[in-house]
């Protein structure tokens, strides 16, 4: 039995046991992991011939970044119900700072500038801007309710509607960068991350995982904040109506 077949089959029975204790508990959740279960698999199946296509011909690696950009801003814009364009916006807040660092990245030859490293590469930036996106821009919409109140006295007491936004905006940036600052935090203690598990198990040697593991860390810490800081500013934006008025979505 080959190596691949072993590892999809471990992945499938695993998920088959967390369907079997969602249904055992009831939790109503049996439904929703099959089907996460079954479109991981296709899509990585998809992923990995693209993947194989793209070192072949390197040109079409920039239509699988584009590609990468625009499934997380339709999925970072759907988590914000009733922001005017927000797939627009979520749009410009991920791709801006995930491809801006990406390019200085290759440009001082942190990675190769190959397919093989600068699309996983991209692909992991994006993927975090894609989360600093989504929370902070669905905690700046709960804070608008949330907090309605402080946003409401704040107008009354002569600040204008930049000036009454701007403590929910900086609430929901600091959620946005909590989890990637506690990964980046306890890295190596609490759990191994993704770059460097990859890089040892293919064969790197401990120090150039725990380097590559260091930068693509640190990347995410610009690149997340990037995002957060551009959702906020452009659902603020949304937001500010003429009059100083701040819409309700």
């Amino acid at each position: 039995m080959s190596d691949v077949l072993v590892k999809a089959l471990a992945g499938v029975g695993l998920a088959a046991m967390a369907v079997a204790a969602s249904a055992y508990l009831r939790l109503g959740l049996a439904r929703e992991i099959t089907i996460t279960v079954v479109r991981a698999l296709v899509q990585l199946a998809a992923v990995g011939a693209a993947i194989a296509l793209i070192f072949e011909f390197e040109l079409l690696a920039f239509a699988f970044v584009a590609v990468m950009a625009g499934v997380a801003a339709v999925t970072a814009g759907g988590r914000m119900h009733g922001v005017p364009q927000a797939r627009t916006r979520a749009l410009a807040a991920i791709a801006l700072p995930a491809l801006t660092v990406t390019g200085l990245l290759l440009a001082v030859g942190a990675f190769d500038t190959t397919p093989r490293a600068a699309v996983p590469t991209a692909g992991i930036l994006i993927g975090g801007a894609m989360m600093a996106a989504t929370l902070s821009g669905r905690r700046m919409l709960e804070g608008l309710v949330d907090d309605a109140a402080e946003i409401e006295a704040r107008l009354c007491l002569g600040d204008d509607a930049r000036t009454a936004l701007a403590p929910i905006v900086r609430r929901a940036l600091r959620t946005g960068m909590l989890p990637l600052i506690d990964q980046t935090r306890s890295v190596g203690l609490v759990a191994l991350p993704g770059t460097f598990v990859g890089l040892i198990l293919g064969g790197a040697s401990a120090e150039q995982a725990a380097a590559t593991q260091l930068v693509v860390l640190l990347a995410l810490l610009a690149v997340e904040l990037g995002a957060g800081a551009l959702i906020t500013g452009l659902i603020q934006r949304a937001l500010i109506e003429p009059g100083e008025r701040v819409a309700r979505f």
